[in-house]
């Protein structure tokens, strides 16, 4: 044994031991305490919403009730399993805003219940499609949290990211109107009976990763390299062209389908990552410009821009056509008040598109002001968690990355609610986790797998380094003579 070496004993740890700690159990209890809780919260609006509606209570509030618990209990034992030190409120969020989503569905179906159209069909109920859509989207959210268990590789990959991005985002442009086309808006993509997808909604997800991992690669060319104008320092034009490029077809590709919406919110976030990446307050005002150049051409060339523009600033003016869904949100507000009419005691039936755009109406009328204020403090807390997430992580490319998926989540709910309550032009896109629909799920759910998976890796304990051995310095060595053989 080496005598400058202790001997090691059973009692203490060795400092070669690079074991990582047990998983905090304890989180992982409150987790699933708080999923409990939702569920007890979701199955008690069930039942107000039947009682409310004067219907006799029935099994299908058990059924709903139990899916909820089931489902998001496997999606629990899914983190404990690959992600055990994930922050313990990010799922508990997205279980209680998914299961009210579910009860406003189920509140619209019998608002709407026994309803013919003048093509003869009836009302379609949507509340046990959201459940199976809601299965589907965890066993998504599984198997992003087993197969990526890193989230750094995917930056190696930046580019196939963005390619596949603005694919996605010009597939339904060049298929034919009839299985792509809905309300005016060429965006999706229907199976006939299956249902339908909205690619734009994974596309979101693929040019973040591209957007994040190119501001990380190109992060020092955009404060040093290119020309100094106007005391700014631009990055060279090979260098920034990219970006510009992807920004450019994403805007182009969207206004040409008439998708407004999700041309704002990549845009936005586009500039919020910018901002982050370089910490300059002149890429935003750069920014602001150009999309207010941008507004202006598309108000001047496009039909569809000012008819949304006029319901904007006078929906009284068209209020049985152009303007009718607006009016109708506005009345839905203005009748619930400050604490609602109730679970099941609104006119969701005289509201277009109640389960969809406009679910956050449904919330108003129902539940009022404290209720959809209630909603939206839920969703911030849950892009604080997220946001705090992106913060302690280790790498750039983590923290852009998580940083920007809790903005996205955070910026479309704040486009959605805008256009609901007339602060900004109606753009038709859906309420995270609350509207129906299966697209907007699945893909909010990998970008849920995806913050836990950024928030794991900056929870997570670093495991100990080995020591390395100290050799002694050569003036310390002992001198040894050596007798020259004769």
């Amino acid at each position: 044994m080496n005598a400058l070496s202790p001997p090691s004993t059973d009692a203490s740890p060795r400092a070669d031991d690079t074991r990582e700690p047990a998983a905090p159990g304890g989180e992982r209890r409150t987790e699933l305490l708080l999923i409990a809780f939702a569920t007890g919260l979701v199955t008690l609006a069930l039942v107000l919403v039947e009682a409310g509606q004067e219907h006799e209570l029935t099994m299908q509030i058990v059924y709903l009730g139990l899916a909820h618990l089931g489902l998001f209990g496997v999606a629990h034992l899914a983190v404990r399993r690959w992600t055990p030190y994930a922050d313990p409120l990010i799922l508990p969020c997205v279980a209680l805003l998914n299961g009210l989503g579910l009860v406003l569905i189920h509140r619209v179906d019998l608002a709407n219940a026994g309803t013919t159209y003048l093509d003869g069909s009836t009302w379609d109920p949507a509340a046990p499609r959201q459940v199976v859509w809601t299965a589907l989207a965890l066993v998504l959210f599984a198997v992003v949290l087993k197969f990526i268990p890193d989230h750094r590789p995917l930056a190696r990959y930046a580019y196939t990211f963005g390619f596949a991005g603005l694919f996605l985002l010009a597939l339904p442009g060049v298929l034919p109107s009839s299985i792509s086309e809905v309300n005016g808006a060429k965006i999706w993509i229907r199976f006939g009976p299956l249902g339908s997808i909205q690619p734009g909604e994974f596309a979101k997800i693929a040019l973040m990763i591209f957007f994040a991992a190119f501001l990380v690669s190109k992060k020092e060319l955009f404060t040093t390299a290119g020309r100094h104008v106007l005391g700014v320092d631009l990055p060279r034009g090979r260098d920034l062209g990219p970006l510009f490029a992807a920004v450019t077809v994403c805007l182009g590709i969207m206004i040409v389908q008439k998708d407004l919406g999700s041309s704002l919110l990549i845009f936005g976030i586009v500039l919020m990552l910018l901002y982050v990446a370089t910490e300059r307050g002149i890429w935003v005002g750069l920014g602001l410009t150009l999309f207010s150049a941008g507004a202006v051409v598309a108000w001047r060339f496009f039909p569809h821009v000012q008819i949304r523009v006029a319901n904007w600033t006078d929906p009284f003016a068209d209020p049985n056509d152009t303007g009718y869904q607006m009016v109708q949100s506005m009345f839905s507000l203005s009748s619930g008040g400050l604490f609602g009419t109730g679970l099941g005691g609104g006119r969701p039936d005289l509201l277009p598109e109640s389960n969809t755009d406009f679910i956050t109406a449904v919330i108003g009328e129902e539940l009022g002001l404290v209720g959809l204020t209630a909603t939206l403090l839920l969703y911030g807390l849950f892009a604080m968690r997220g946001l705090r997430g992106a913060l302690a992580v280790r790498d750039t490319f983590g923290k852009l990355l998580g940083g920007g998926l809790a903005f996205a989540l955070c910026f479309q709910v704040f486009i959605v609610v805008g256009g609901v309550t007339k602060l900004i032009p109606a753009t038709g896109i859906t309420a995270p986790f609350l509207s129906k629909g299966g697209s907007s799920l699945l893909a909010n759910y990998i970008l849920v797998a995806l913050l836990l998976r950024i928030s794991n890796a900056a929870r997570s304990p670093q495991a100990p380094s080995r020591p390395r051995v100290q050799q002694p310095a050569i003036a310390d060595q002992a001198t040894v003579m050596v007798q020259r053989p004769s």
